[in-house]
Formats: C-alpha cells, structure tokens, sequence
C-alpha cells in the first residue's frame, strides 16, 4: 500500500486509483525525487508546487506533507479524482488544492500564480512535449523554477523546450525522473 513517506503526514498510506490507467509514483520513487529537490533548491518550506497529471495525489501530496506553503493538483480522470478528494480528506493538508481539468487546457490559461516546482507524470503513451513547451512558454514557473518529468526508463532521453536545459536524471527501476532547469 503506498504511503506518504516523510513530513507532517509520513507514514500514512494513500489510496490509487484502480486500474491500469494511472500509474502511482512509487515510494522510493518520491522518496528520491524528494532528496535530489531538496539538493538542487533546498527545504520546500515555503515553496509552491505544481503536480501536473496528479493521478492519487501521491507527489503533491508528499510535497505539502514535506513542508510546501502551496499545492496545486491537477487531474481529469475520475477514477483519479476519487482517489485524490479520498486522500486530501484523509490526511487534512490545509495547502493543498485540486484542479479539476485537463492539463492542457489548465496550462494554456495564463497563470494566476508561478511554481517553484512543477511535476509531470502524464500515462507513459501520452507524450509530454506540447505540455513542457506551454509550462516553459506560458511563465508557470519562477525565474528558478525546477520541472521534473517521470517517463518510462525505455524511452531513453528527454528532450527539453527552448529556454529549459537537462540538469539531471534518476533511474528508479521501470521509471526515470528526469529534472531541468531554465536556462
């Protein structure tokens, strides 16, 4: 059963949703992309995080247990969405909101506010590059924002839009966190 793995709700479990259409970030997963943010911009201590494609909630979830002053959720699927209102009730993180919406469409609104930390883990068939690219084009992010995108490890590289640059990646078994930076 996944859990939140550290923070003010570490150690209480999390539901997903059923099926094979959403697949959750794994503990260790989150568990490393938590220790390489920290390394890269520090505590999330008053930080604001976007989780793009948020399936259960896990990786948003997980940043405002570790500290994150705000949260933005962003999914469409229902089965998802079941699962995220499941676990924001359960676990009562004041700083986290969810957006009912397509990423896409979220992302070409301009934005209300900007995102230290931008997450994207879109179904690994879907592509992510016109989502990068209106994340990057449309000001999303602070001047040092970091974007981490978990892909399939097959897929190999990532290629990053005009104005962002590969900073790193981690294998974590079937899946690759890979994280840029503006340029």
């Amino acid at each position: 059963m996944p859990r939140i793995v550290a923070g003010t709700a570490g150690g209480r479990t999390i539901v997903v949703p059923r099926g094979r259409d959403t697949r959750p970030t794994s503990d260790r997963s989150r568990e490393g992309l938590f220790s390489t943010l920290e390394s890269m911009h520090g505590t999330l201590a008053g930080r604001a995080f976007l989780d793009l494609y948020a399936g259960s909630g896990a990786v948003g979830l997980e940043a405002a247990s570790r500290g994150a002053a705000s949260v933005v959720l962003v999914e469409s699927a229902p089965t998802a969405l079941t699962a995220i209102r499941r676990n924001m009730a359960a676990l009562g993180l004041a700083t986290v909101e969810l957006v009912v919406d397509r990423v896409e469409r979220f992302l070409a609104e301009s934005p209300a506010r900007q995102f230290d930390v931008a997450f994207l883990d879109p179904p690994y068939a879907l592509p992510v590059d016109a989502a990068l690219t209106t994340l990057v084009g449309r000001d999303w992010l602070v001047p040092d924002g970091i974007v981490v995108v978990e892909r399939a490890s097959r897929d190999g590289t990532l290629c990053w839009p005009t104005g962002f640059s590969d900073d790193r990646s981690r294998r974590y078994g079937d899946s690759t966190l890979w994280y840029g930076r503006r340029s």
